[in-house]
C-alpha cells in the first residue's frame, strides 16, 4: 500500500536484521512443532515482514522470485494458508491483503487498527476475546481464527487533517 496522504508517517518496514530475526523464530517454533519452514514459506514470510504493511497476494507473488520472475499463484497461496494456519501471518479481509503476525503467539485473537487515509496497519490485543470465547464456549462453539478489524485514522493522519 502506498501513501494515499501528503503528510509524514515516521514509522517504516523493519531492517533486514529485525526481518532475518523473526524468520529464525518462525523456523525454530516451526521445527519445535513437528513442521518444516520451506523455501516458498520462507520467502512468503519474509516478504510480508519487510513490508511492515499489509500486502495483497498478487504483490507477493510479484514479488516471490529472486531472480525478478513472478512465483506460480498456488505456491503463494498454499504458504499463506499455512503461515497462517501456525498463527505467522493473518489475512485481512476489508482489504484483501496479508500481514505477518506481530505478536509472535499462534493463539490469540487478532485485532487490527487500519487508517484509511494511509493504509497503516497495526495488529494490537483484541479487547473483546475474551467475551467472544466464553459465548462461543456457551454456544459449544469451537472458535478457530478471529480477526477484528477496525477502520479509521492514525495518529499521523488525524494530526494532518
Amino acid at each position: 500500500m502506498a501513501d494515499a496522504c501528503q503528510h509524514h508517517h515516521h514509522d517504516g518496514p523493519p531492517g533486514a536484521a529485525e526481518v532475518e530475526r523473526a524468520l529464525d523464530a518462525a523456523g525454530t517454533r516451526l521445527t519445535a512443532e513437528g513442521e518444516r519452514m520451506t523455501a516458498a514459506r520462507s520467502r512468503v514470510l519474509a516478504l510480508l515482514l519487510a513490508a511492515g504493511e499489509p500486502v495483497k497476494a498478487y504483490d507477493l507473488i510479484a514479488r516471490f522470485g529472486e531472480d525478478g520472475q513472478p512465483a506460480k499463484p498456488p505456491t503463494v497461496y498454499r504458504a499463506l494458508e499455512f503461515l497462517e494456519r501456525k498463527g505467522l501471518a493473518h489475512r485481512i479481509a476489508s482489504i484483501s491483503a496479508y500481514v505477518a503476525c506481530t505478536s509472535g503467539g499462534r493463539d490469540h485473537a487478532a485485532a487490527f487498527l487500519i487508517c484509511d487515509c494511509c493504509g497503516t496497519t497495526r495488529e494490537v490485543s483484541s479487547p473483546v476475546a475474551g467475551d467472544l470465547g466464553r459465548a462461543a464456549d456457551a454456544a459449544g462453539y469451537a472458535i478457530e481464527r478471529t480477526t477484528i478489524e477496525a477502520h479509521g485514522r492514525c495518529p499521523a493522519c488525524r494530526i494532518a487533517v
